[in-house]
């Protein structure tokens, strides 16, 4: 078993993810009702999405620096405490510009928590133990999607509230704050780091990234890829099931648990796997299998076939990222593993931003012979496409490895 302070500080980086997700998720269900609400179209209000996806970096890079600097624990409180409050703040958006810029600092506040939460939870476990528990963490997220999508249901299903009450639920995620103060230690390797060298300094920081540059470059452009393969199949989900095939509340949020479910244990097997046969032999035998999956996900004209679509395309989708943290920290120089997983990270969604966006304009152009957008027809075109530049950029990754990493953090693939 890992040792009691490395369990709960795992516990409090998944459950901060998983409530930054959750938060992030809430919007996706109910873009069509805030589209009506401020008399917008689905892509006007996907652009909600686009502005928090760009602004991720600034906060990854923001709460990173200030992590490598101050140590990793206070600055995710201060992360968990902002994204909580400006959640609540959009319930009470009187118009959709004040919506828009509230999502924009959103972004911000979500780029700072992955970053800081997987470095933390990383550093704290042992190298044989890191590809399963990478797997765990990085599902968090779709813990958070999971979690989004009962609430969507209970919600519409059990009140009258329109879409500003769930963000007011999107205040709880505070909560942890008191959890981590109470039980989560600042992680062994910073304060070992502190205590043989000075504080990062910003002009320290830059010295290191441009000293690393073509793995920095290379890091940006493959969770570019990545991000745009979770958000292109997930973004716009809820909308396809909503607009193009006319589910209730409780089919949609149904057919989202079952795609959770199956993100939830491709994340933790792959993780697994990962350790054994590597991490980019896994995540390019997850982005093949993910491309068979594309006709039972985007084109099944019934339940069953689309829950088992759903099912399948999110366990391989997540299966590929559950890899994730532990292969961004392992590529990490040392002296700056607080800001590059999570600024690469969030540089990768700036480049993906617009993807459900993307995915919602073209699908305009698809009409379907009762009249309604082709969404599924969209989000094939650019998943198929996306998933080729996973497969391509992981095998080049070969060509970019970083030699001599701190033996301590060593991992595998």
């Amino acid at each position: 078993m890992v040792e009691s302070a490395a369990r709960r500080t795992f516990i409090a980086a998944f459950l901060g993810w998983t409530l930054d997700a959750f938060d992030f998720f809430l919007l996706t269900f109910v873009i069509a009702r805030i589209a009506t609400s401020f008399e917008r179209t689905v892509a006007e209000v996907a652009v909600a999405i686009t502005l928090t996806l760009m602004c991720r970096p600034l906060g990854a890079l923001l709460f990173g620096w200030i992590g490598d600097r101050y140590g990793r624990r206070t600055p995710l409180m201060v992360d968990i405490a902002c994204y909580s409050l400006i959640e609540l703040l959009t319930a009470f958006s009187p118009n959709f510009t004040v919506f828009l810029v509230l999502r924009a600092l959103y972004g911000v506040a979500m780029g700072g928590e992955w970053g800081l939460g997987a470095a933390m939870a990383m550093e704290a476990l042992p190298p044989k133990r890191r590809g399963l528990f990478s797997g765990m963490l990085q599902e968090g997220y779709m813990v958070g999607f999971l979690l989004a999508a009962v609430a969507y249901y209970l919600i519409f299903r059990f009140t009258h509230w329109d879409w500003r009450g769930l963000f007011v639920i999107g205040v709880l995620p505070s909560l942890l704050i008191f959890y981590i103060r109470k039980n989560v230690p600042e992680s062994p390797v910073w304060l070992e780091r502190r205590a043989r060298t000075v504080a990062l300094s910003t002009s320290s920081l830059l010295k290191s990234f441009a000293a690393h540059w073509p793995l920095v470059l290379y890091a940006i452009l493959f969770m570019g890829a990545f991000n745009a393969l979770s958000h292109g199949t997930q973004d716009l989900y809820a909308t396809f099931l909503q607009k193009q095939h006319g589910f209730s509340p409780g089919v949609t949020s149904s057919l989202a648990i079952v795609a959770a479910f199956g993100a939830i244990a491709g994340g933790i097997v792959s993780g697994a796997l990962s350790q054994r046969f590597g991490r980019r032999a896994t995540i390019i035998a997850c982005a093949v299998l993910a491309a068979c999956a594309i006709p039972l996900w985007a084109f099944s004209h019934t339940v069953a076939l689309l829950a088992l679509g759903a099912f399948a395309m999110q366990f391989m989708v997540q299966g590929a990222w559950g890899v994730i943290p532990a292969h961004l920290n392992e590529l990490s120089p040392g002296e700056v593993r607080g800001t590059f997983p999570g600024f690469t990270y969030q540089l990768g969604n700036l480049l993906a931003a617009g993807v459900a966006q993307i995915e919602a304009t073209y699908a305009q152009r698809f009409v379907l012979p009762g009249g309604a957008f082709n969404y599924g027809a969209a989000m094939a075109m650019v998943v198929v496409l996306v998933l080729a530049c996973v497969v391509a950029l992981t095998a080049i990754g070969y060509l970019v490895r970083r030699e001599g990493r701190e033996v301590a953090f060593t991992g595998s693939g």
